[in-house]
């Protein structure tokens, strides 16, 4: 496997901590998308979204999408350590948080960061009300991530998965993208962190 990957990127990260957690480790090649590197015919030919990252299985087989690169590469790996859940109502309950922090919290952090940051303008039109409209709805977000884990161990219930992996990444985003303050002003959610921090995927 070859995981073509801007390793900086929220979602590239979000990829290798899961690759990390289950100890696989690819063959790498960066793609720089600040330059538009994604945007070349070569990538144009193996990238149905022209994003990173993508992994590349063969020579015909690629697959784009943080999480269908998860799932493979999951599905693949003998593991207990059951990231998408375990029972039908857990990989239920995994997938209902997985899709909340996604489009209640990273789709709208990413929204934000672009169209606040103009960082994309030469490709995107940027719109900077959106951006600030955005940034409220992450904002927003962040006392259904704080209620939910005042109640449990993890995003999803009791075990790490894939949601807690996700909202990792939308907390850093917060912090370090969006100069939204999050540590020390929500409490369970800086516990949560702290204890994330503690295993080798998360700690890079």
């Amino acid at each position: 496997m070859k995981l073509y990957e801007m390793a900086t990127t929220p979602s590239c990260r979000r990829v290798n901590i899961f690759l990390k957690l289950l100890g696989v480790e690819p063959e790498r090649v960066t793609v720089d998308v600040r330059s538009g590197e994604n945007l070349s015919s070569h990538y144009r030919n193996i990238s149905a979204n022209l994003k990173v990252p993508l992994l590349e299985i063969d020579d015909d087989t690629h697959l784009c999408e943080s999480v269908a690169i998860c799932r493979y590469v999951d599905a693949i790996t003998p593991n207990q350590l059951y990231l998408f859940g375990r029972s039908p109502l857990e990989m239920a309950q995994v997938e209902m948080w997985q899709r909340m922090v996604e489009l209640q919290g990273l789709m709208p952090a990413f929204q934000a960061f672009r169209n606040l940051s103009g960082v994309y303008r030469d490709r995107e039109t940027c719109i900077e009300l959106w951006g600030e409209e955005s940034k409220k709805r992450v904002a927003a977000f962040l006392p259904v991530l704080e209620q939910q884990l005042a109640k449990h161990r993890y995003v999803a219930g009791s075990d790490l998965t894939i949601a807690d992996i996700s909202a990792f990444v939308f907390i850093k985003v917060c912090e370090n993208a969006l100069q939204l303050p999050v540590i020390g002003h929500y409490p369970n959610i800086s516990a949560w962190l702290q204890e994330l921090q503690q295993h080798d995927g998360f700690s890079a």
